[in-house]
């Protein structure tokens, strides 16, 4: 089966994880991922751990559906070597402090005199505009300033930070959405262009309706615990023997949980009827409900509920995801043979397509490993010249 970006060759300049998370994903739905790294250190996340067999989990995990190129680009053959690889690749992505690529002659602006076509993605901290473009940011920043903390937590507690590294993750996901549309505008003009994608920018993008309550009402939004901040019931519940997510998203829902409960005169009852007044009553309404379900186990209350079709879950360790018959069915499980470190399970590609299937096809590389096969394929160069280019430091 063909792949949906099968032909799309990228060169990736990225370390660590939004820019590799990216490529990551261009790399799952079939585009040639060359992962250019520098020579006898690499991608910082090697250095990551836990390790298999010497090998970095973090790294492997980030890294699949890559092919590994060394290349010192502080020395100029490297960079002539690069330029040349330019001339062949249809997209540049890099996570570097902007400037970086520029004091290297690298820079978008020398790039697509070399290729006009290049789509040339960055993702930074702060983007390659503004008073801050210049600073170092890292995941843990970015949810700081980004407001993200200050609305995650227990409610009236302090401002916690999300627990995956939101902060990279979204930059990463919003870069390859830049980088397709790119390729689709290109496909339509024949012009290449550059994706700046900024960390903050992305964190301010999935505020959801954060921005949009300090807007109406005047009120700094603050951390809620659990709860949903506009519907009413939406929340985890304790259960004989644990707790469950339950989510009544709209007054039909609701009316449905009234009756599981046994509690239908909470249909009727005016402070209830309606989503905003649950939530105007909701120190009222709570009680009521945390009673009704603390009185069956878990296991009872998710059969009620899904019988019922109000929408509910376990609340599960990570332990249990890998488990679950759902997330086994949809194949977001999967274990990669890498040839160092051997089996490794890790997440599967959540894009489902049904022409182009994004897939796994290859573990991540070890540093280098494809440097002879690449300079040969893209650049045309004989045993002899990769020699002495390795000879020179090059690679």
């Amino acid at each position: 089966m063909n792949q949906a970006l099968e032909g799309v060759k990228v060169l990736d300049l990225t370390r660590v994880l939004a820019g590799p998370y990216a490529t990551m994903v261009l790399g799952d739905m079939g585009a040639d991922i060359i992962k250019i790294e520098m020579p006898g250190v690499g991608d910082d996340s090697r250095q990551f751990g836990p390790y298999v067999k010497g090998e970095s989990a973090y790294f492997l995990s980030l890294n699949r559906n890559k092919r590994s190129i060394t290349l010192n680009l502080k020395k100029e053959k490297a960079r002539q070597l690069f330029i040349e690889m330019v001339k062949k690749c249809d997209v540049v992505v890099e996570n570097f402090r902007p400037g970086t690529m520029e004091k290297l002659g690298l820079g978008y602006e020398e790039l697509k005199k070399i290729n006009p076509s290049i789509i040339y993605a960055a993702c930074s901290g702060f983007g390659h505009t503004g008073p801050y473009s210049q600073r170092a940011a890292y995941d843990a920043v970015v949810q700081a300033m980004g407001g993200i903390m200050s609305i995650t937590g227990e409610k009236d507690g302090k401002p916690t930070r999300v627990g995956p590294s939101i902060g990279d993750i979204t930059a990463g996901l919003f870069s390859a959405i830049g980088i397709l549309s790119a390729l689709n505008y290109r496909n339509q003009t024949g012009k290449g262009q550059m994706v700046d994608v900024a960390m903050l920018d992305c964190q301010v993008a999935i505020l959801e309706n954060a921005i949009a309550r300090y807007v109406v009402t005047g009120e700094i939004p603050m951390p809620a615990g659990n709860r949903h901040t506009s519907i009413v019931p939406f929340e985890p519940f304790e259960t004989l023997d644990g707790e469950i997510m339950i989510a009544a998203g709209n007054d039909g829902l609701w009316g449905k949980l009234c009756k599981i409960m046994n509690r239908e005169d909470l249909i009727a009852d005016d402070r209830f009827k309606t989503n905003p007044l649950r939530n105007q009553n909701y120190a009222e309404l709570r009680p009521i409900i945390a009673k009704i379900i603390g009185t069956k186990t878990s296991k009872e209350w998710l059969q009620i509920l899904e019988e019922a079709g109000v929408p509910n879950g376990p609340i599960n360790t990570i332990d249990k995801v890998l488990e679950n018959p759902q997330i086994n069915a949809r194949e977001m499980i999967k274990e990669v043979y890498h040839p160092t470190a051997g089996g490794l399970k890790m997440p599967g590609v959540p894009i489902k397509m049904s022409e182009t299937q994004g897939e796994i096809v290859k573990p991540a590389p070890i540093l280098g490993q494809h440097t002879e096969e690449i300079l040969k394929e893209l650049l045309n160069l004989t045993s002899d010249e990769i020699l002495n280019l390795q000879k020179e430091d090059i690679f």
